[in-house]
């Protein structure tokens, strides 16, 4: 039969392994905040296109022979306007949320790396 060992750490040694847990436990919440981005971006390009396609008039809206770029000067490219917005706006969001996100991770591996060096 095994018997539990327990060890004695000072303060400073509880401390320091505090910070750690705490920092893998924000690194795997922001792994899972990462790779829940993929997918979702995904969603959305597909949603744009699908939006696109039905605002466009269906399986054949869109196909002017000989007019490729002029079709955006005709009176029915808001749908195209509307989805150029809608996709810079999500890209906007997306961009801030990375730096954002970035920054904080940045801090926290700065504040880390300073506990770690008090010892």
């Amino acid at each position: 039969m095994k018997k539990w060992v327990f060890k004695m750490y000072d303060t400073a040694e509880r401390v320091r392994q505090v910070r750690l847990r705490a920092g893998q436990l924000q690194r795997q919440m922001g792994n899972r905040l990462l790779g829940g981005l993929g997918p979702l971006c995904a969603m959305l390009v597909l949603s744009l296109i699908g939006a696109i396609g039905t605002i466009a008039g269906g399986r054949h809206g869109g196909t002017v022979p000989g007019l490729y770029g002029a079709m955006l000067l005709c009176g029915d490219a808001g749908g195209y306007v509307f989805a150029a917005v809608l996709s810079f706006a999500a890209a906007v969001i997306i961009t801030v949320l990375c730096i954002w996100y970035r920054a904080k991770s940045e801090k926290h591996n700065k504040s880390d790396k300073e506990g770690s060096q008090e010892k």
